[in-house]
């Protein structure tokens, strides 16, 4: 069997499915797009009609929700717990606050607005049984990238059993994989960024399962008299500080390795032994270009040069968005 691929502009970005048998391309990309435009509607901070903006417009009320936002939320509180609250989906104010949400607001925090650290779990209350999701007043949630970690873990589940053969789904580079894989694998490029193509500075790797997330300060600046980033420190309400410009992560699920990854840029020079602990292969990147394998990364091929045609077997590149 051949490897097919292809892609389509989602969630801000480009996604890209490729499936093992390219005969069976058109199923998988059906499914993945079905799936991301649901994740789109649901969990998008940059629509008024999706559910998240109707919760945090009402603020302090309960907002029926449908059940994938629901586990949404509940991921996001997970994502929060085994980050001992480094992972917070309650930075929105923050993210407002810096302009990432809006290409005329300004870099650094807008005059008049305090940044406070909120925890997540004070700051939300869900009600299972009944469908309902609250977040406190004065909190504006934002679900960002656990968001869309858990819809490439979706898509690649809904496309595979579409497909009925293995299947990739990236979504502007955090990927994920589920069926049978093609016989030598999926090989990705990592790279600080997904979209500067299989030739940028990087690595090449092989995988077979699970998912590979990567979270970068490279990506998504703004500048005004300085550059800053959209990584936010929930105990400082700022951009993180910049001890690490790219973390890749390898895990079970694009999810988890995406929690990883943030977590990891969140806590700095901390980061590399409590990727270690975690037993989670880790690619981390120092502000300076120094490269550090953690946890059984591979090691072969870092910062090699692209060979000649080497990019034609390439069926994702993997970088932050």
């Amino acid at each position: 069997m051949t490897v097919g691929s292809a892609s389509f502009e989602a969630l801000g970005g480009i996604a890209v499915v490729a499936a093992a048998d390219r005969e069976r391309l058109a199923p998988a990309m059906a499914a993945a797009r079905e799936t991301v435009a649901a994740f789109d509607l649901a969990c998008s901070s940059f629509r008024e009609d999706s559910e998240l903006s109707a919760v945090n417009a009402r603020a302090g009320a309960p907002v029926s929700v449908s059940p994938l936002f629901l586990d949404a939320v509940q991921e996001a509180l997970r994502a929060a717990h085994l980050t001992d609250g480094a992972v917070d989906p309650t930075l929105g104010e923050a993210l407002v606050a810096y302009g990432f949400f809006d290409a005329s607001e300004p870099t650094g925090a807008r005059p008049g607005l305090t940044l406070r650290r909120v925890s997540g779990a004070d700051a939300i209350t869900i009600d299972s049984a009944g469908s309902t999701v609250t977040v406190a007043r004065g909190v504006r949630l934002d679900l960002g990238a656990t968001a869309k970690a858990l819809a490439a873990d979706r898509a690649a589940a809904a496309a595979s059993a579409a497909a009925g053969c293995g299947v990739l789904v990236g979504l502007s580079g955090d990927l994920s994989m589920c069926g049978e894989p093609p016989t030598e694998g999926w090989r990705v490029r990592v790279t600080d960024d997904h979209r500067a193509g299989v030739d940028a500075p990087g690595q090449w790797i092989e995988l077979r399962s699970g998912g590979l997330a990567t979270s970068s300060t490279t990506v998504r600046r703004r500048e005004q008299g300085r550059i800053t980033h959209h990584l936010i420190d929930p105990t400082t309400g700022a951009p993180a500080d910049e001890h690490f410009r790219t973390v890749s992560v390898a895990a079970a699920s694009c999810l988890d390795a995406n929690i990883a990854s943030t977590a990891a840029i969140i806590r700095g020079e901390r980061a590399v032994a409590w990727l270690d602990g975690t037993g989670l292969p880790s690619r981390l990147v120092r502000a300076d270009g120094t490269v550090l394998h953690v946890a059984g990364w591979p090691s072969g091929g870092e910062e090699l040069p692209l060979a000649q045609g080497a990019g034609e077997t390439a069926v994702a590149g993997a970088g932050a968005r």
